[in-house]
């Protein structure tokens, strides 16, 4: 039961905005500050991103074993997000073999895409 709970608030957490390999709309999510979380933070909100990218089968399974490449705080539009890179040599088209999830400050999902932009 504690299982299909925690999958159930990823799932509200992430809801339908989990899209990789779309574009990412850095015009949102940055109306309010927000308490900087722990680079530790990031990379398991990171993580449980991926866990729900796979599930819902937008990326492939392989993903699952895969650990953060690097994790920064970049600056776009004037606003300042976590990114979080994936590198995965097991994919074969070598413009999917990175994958970058974006985060507020504060660890929350914004987006994730190949592109990292």
């Amino acid at each position: 039961m504690k299982h299909i709970v925690t999958v159930f608030v990823l799932s509200l957490l992430l809801s339908s905005q989990v899209m990789a390999g779309t574009g990412h709309d850095h015009g949102h999510g940055h109306g309010h500050a927000e308490t900087l979380v722990s680079q530790d933070v990031v990379e398991k909100n990171a993580d449980a991103v991926i866990a729900s990218l796979i599930e819902r089968g937008k990326v492939d399974k392989s993903w699952s074993s895969i650990k953060p490449s690097s994790v920064d705080k970049k600056i776009f539009n004037g606003h300042s997000e976590w990114v979080v890179a994936y590198l995965n040599t097991s994919i074969t088209n070598t413009d999917k073999q990175t994958l970058y999830v974006f985060l507020t400050l504060g660890g929350k999902y914004i987006a994730a895409n190949y592109s990292g932009h």
